[in-house]
């Protein structure tokens, strides 16, 4: 079968993650999936007129709002993958929230990747409750054989032996609301007492402007801190740039723990990437990260940024705590996000596409 598949693709962000993993999906099971970005298509025409051009037979947007509503009324038959935001922001805006309702009664079927993104969707529009399935981003983790950490650490600026640091890993796009800003005033004060604990922000500039506005603050340090390096920092925090998957993914490993500050998320893939490979997690405590990390069991919440220092501080004079936490989290991971389960899911739901195009 011949697939539309629409979902916001702006580079390194989760949605454009998610989209590359479900089309690997659905080509292996042999389908022809024509992959967009939703910000390329302007209009509802332009949609028509690409479906006509590719033979295009069945339809899968990823975020209700930016793609679910532009394949509305061509007569092929579509599935939604809720993005996180769709749920999050998009649902309080009225406007926005009717458009989703009508999407959601013309869509075969509805993905939520948490029982608590489905409740928020079928109390919005109770139509939809039959139609929403549950299926957990999946997890693959493979990192590079070729990572040295002590070259990560050269490249951040630290210039201590690795065996007497606690490097945490905030991983994100820098964007508002990835928040990454959130933590560092509190960290640099904890860094000054502690001068062994480092937060290193990783991710590439995804939004110009906030990625000047990152800079200027971290940037702002102690002459006593400077270095020849090339990376941005203040007192305990480095910024740096993007890295190959691989990389990260051997930067995660070696890190003692995992950061995410976001204001809003659907599933986040580094505190699901952070579990796989073994390393505890401190998340912000919002619907999306609650969903994933059960407090004390699977990581460690927070509610703001001195409770994130109390908190790490405990994980560092824990290391019984630190180990439970990591047995747990990767047993979560290996039960409830198997990256073959999402496949099966995916081709399964396809099928009721593919049932649908001869009506």
């Amino acid at each position: 079968m011949r697939l539309l598949f629409l979902a916001v693709l702006r580079r390194h962000t989760g949605n454009a993650v998610t989209a590359e993993r479900v089309r690997d999906h659905l080509e292996a099971a042999g389908h022809v999936c024509l992959l967009k970005d939703a910000f390329d298509l302007e209009s509802s025409s332009e949609v028509a007129h690409l479906i006509r051009a590719e033979n295009l037979e069945a339809a899968l947007a990823l975020h209700l709002y930016r793609g679910g509503r532009l394949l509305q009324g061509h007569g092929i038959p579509f599935g939604i993958i809720f993005g996180g935001t769709d749920l999050n922001e998009d649902v309080n805006q009225r406007e926005k929230n009717e458009v989703m309702g009508k999407v959601l009664e013309e869509a075969r079927f509805a993905v939520a990747f948490t029982e608590s993104m489905k409740e928020t969707a079928q109390t919005q529009w109770p139509h939809a409750r039959d139609k929403i399935y549950i299926q957990s981003q999946g997890v693959m983790t493979v990192p590079s054989a070729a990572f040295n950490w002590n070259t990560f650490l050269h490249r951040s600026g630290i210039n201590q032996s690795a065996d007497n640091l606690h490097i945490f890993l905030l991983v994100c796009g820098l964007r508002h609301v990835k928040d990454p800003l959130y933590l560092v005033d509190a960290f640099s004060e904890w860094h000054r007492e502690e001068p062994n604990v480092y937060m290193v922000i990783v991710g590439p500039e995804v939004d110009p402007v906030f990625t000047r506005e990152v800079k200027a603050k971290v940037k702002r340090f102690p002459a006593a801190e400077c270095c020849p390096c090339s990376c941005f920092r203040m007192a305990g925090v480095r910024l740096l740039g993007e890295m190959p998957q691989g990389d990260l993914h051997a930067a995660l490993r070696n890190c003692f723990a995992v950061v995410n500050s976001s204001v809003s998320e659907g599933m986040s893939a580094a505190i699901l990437e952070a579990m796989d490979l073994e390393v505890p997690v401190l998340a912000r405590n919002i619907p999306g990260n609650a969903a994933v990390v059960k407090h004390e069991v699977t990581g460690l919440l927070f509610s703001d940024p001195q409770d994130f220092v109390q908190l790490a501080k405990r994980l560092v004079r824990e290391p019984a705590l630190e180990r439970e936490l990591v047995a747990n989290g990767r047993e979560y991971v290996r039960r409830y996000h198997s990256w073959q389960a999402e496949r099966d899911t995916y081709q399964n739901l396809v099928r009721v596409l593919e049932g649908s195009t001869g009506e």
